[in-house]
């Protein structure tokens, strides 16, 4: 019950965090009155944005702690890889909600284009994400 109350704070905190980031990043930019636009404006793609990354950080804690507690090499040898790939897998697509940012740099005008697909990029893949780390989830706690 412990390894869960900490994965779920972890998880809180990595959505906090991002949305941290988020407006820090936005803020130094472009100012605070643009940064504040841009979230009242897609507030529901940020927060979903936000809210998955913090699942599959908390699901990606969780599974990590389950195999260090885990007694037998069986579970270490196929899932420790695992649980680094999905990781990196699952937090690549954070990209996209980077590159806005990138653009100031002159791409901002194509990258403004396709923003709303852009942010769906990033949900579909936290979804995968979700799916993808939750099965390892399942697969250990059905051999622990």
């Amino acid at each position: 019950m412990q390894i869960i109350k900490k994965s779920i704070f972890k998880g809180i905190l990595a959505a906090l965090l991002l949305l941290s980031v988020y407006f820090l990043i936005l803020t130094l930019v472009s100012g605070w009155d643009f940064a504040w636009g841009q979230f009242t404006q897609y507030w529901y793609y940020i927060v979903s944005l936000s809210l998955g990354f913090g699942i599959q950080f908390g699901l990606y804690s969780y599974l990590k702690s389950i195999i260090k507690q885990a007694a037998t090499g069986k579970v270490l040898a196929t899932t420790g890889t695992t649980s680094g790939v999905a990781m990196i897998s699952c937090c690549a697509h954070y990209l996209t909600n980077i590159l806005p940012i990138l653009g100031v740099t002159g791409i901002i005008t194509i990258i403004s284009q396709y923003q709303i697909q852009l942010f769906w990029f990033g949900l579909i893949f936290n979804l995968l994400g979700i799916i993808y780390i939750g099965k390892k989830v399942v697969k250990i706690f059905k051999q622990v």
